[in-house]
């Protein structure tokens, strides 16, 4: 574009020579690009082909056009028509013209040339692309005096390393080769990570693949952790089994690998007080194939303890003599006293043999022989006198 505004303007310098008979001289670039357009329009009115339309550029010369004459290259002239009787301008506007006219020849060979199919371009490796383009700037710099004293080999890379640089585990690297060795994710400066077995890991992928888990939820354990029963816990995930309470200063008591507080655990597991049904913690006593409490083996009737050791079981619970044989129905009716030997059945009672006597002269009935009267047993002789007949 400033070729021919170059070349314009010597063209309007070498007019301005050859037109001294103007007399009103040309003042400034709008005047200029009069003249210009005028040119143009006779050279359109003279050129009888049709011409494509063309792109007008302005130039940017301010001063008086000077034209002068040009030499065009011979190969490239376009055909010329027969000369015609056509009022002469100047030699610049005729220069001008075949200039034009060069140029929109040109134009409509660009415009012919068919669009062939665009080949793929080839995919370019963006890690070479960048390594060729820092290779380029430290051969840049280097070419202007500007020392570039790496700092170490990236220890990802083995490449030196020229801008900023990370230390870590030891090693350099380049920030963007310091990256978690599980994602790949980087972890750029100031950024927390974890060390293992020589290798960077991001907070999440270390606690994802070597934290210990709660054996509650299976989740990391990030701060605090609980050991108990083989295994670890958060602190807060550690509570009884059944009430879901977190264990205190009595600590737990372990049954079937669950843990559970002292309460539920006696009321879930302890031996229960064949009397009160509670859980036996201390002092017991073993009887009928439970454990009692002390103060809860006593006569499930009077609630009285047994004298001695001795006692008396009906249908698993312990008696004293009185009230077994009361319940067994072995009770002397005369005496009310436990039938522990022989005894008579009369009358639908029970009695000692001795007691068993008439009820109006209290001999004994040893024979068995009475008469019954009002629930009452009598000898012969007695209920003969007393009730006759």
């Amino acid at each position: 574009m400033e070729d021919l505004d170059a070349l314009l303007e010597e063209l309007e310098r070498s007019s301005l020579g050859e037109s001294n008979e103007d007399p009103e001289p040309l003042r400034g670039p709008r005047k200029d690009g009069k003249v210009a357009e005028a040119a143009k329009a006779s050279l359109l009115q003279d050129d009888t082909r049709p011409m494509p339309a063309q792109v007008i550029y302005t130039t940017k010369i301010e001063e008086i056009n000077v034209y002068s004459d040009i030499q065009e290259p011979e190969a490239e002239r376009p055909p010329q028509s027969p000369p015609q009787s056509i009022p002469q301008n100047t030699s610049a506007a005729a220069q001008l013209d075949e200039l034009m006219a060069h140029l929109c020849q040109m134009q409509s060979k660009v415009m012919a040339k068919p669009a062939g199919p665009r080949e793929p371009l080839p995919k370019k490796d963006t890690n070479n692309s960048l390594d060729t383009m820092l290779g380029g700037l430290e051969q840049d710099l280097q070419n202007l005096g500007i020392a570039t004293t790496p700092k170490g080999h990236c220890a990802s890379c083995q490449k030196p390393i020229a801008g900023k640089v990370i230390t870590a585990l030891g090693k350099t690297w380049h920030p963007e080769h310091f990256v978690c060795a599980h994602c790949a994710t980087e972890l750029g400066c100031g950024s927390p990570f974890f060390e293992r077995g020589g290798r960077a890991y991001c907070s999440r992928d270390y606690h994802e693949l070597f934290s210990p888990r709660c054996a509650y939820c299976a989740a990391p354990i990030l701060d605090k952790v609980l050991t108990a029963m083989d295994q670890t816990w958060h602190p807060e995930h550690f509570f009884c089994a059944r009430c879901g309470e977190v264990f205190g200063e009595e600590g737990f008591h372990e049954k079937d690998k669950k843990p559970y507080c002292r309460k539920d655990f006696l009321a879930m597991f302890a031996p229960k007080c064949g009397g009160c049904n509670r859980p036996v913690l201390e002092n017991y006593l073993t009887a009928m194939d439970a454990v009692w409490h002390p103060e809860c083996f006593v006569c499930r009737d009077c609630f009285q303890a047994f004298s001695t050791a001795s006692f008396f079981e009906l249908n698993g619970q312990p008696f004293c003599e009185l009230h077994y044989h009361r319940r067994r129905g072995t009770i002397c009716y005369g005496c009310e006293q436990p039938i522990s030997g022989r005894c008579i059945s009369a009358m639908g009672h029970k009695f000692h043999p001795e007691h068993f006597v008439c009820a109006f002269c209290l001999s004994q009935l040893s024979k068995g022989i009475f008469r019954e009267q009002n629930d009452k047993a009598y000898c012969q002789p007695c209920f003969t006198r007393l009730f006759p007949l």
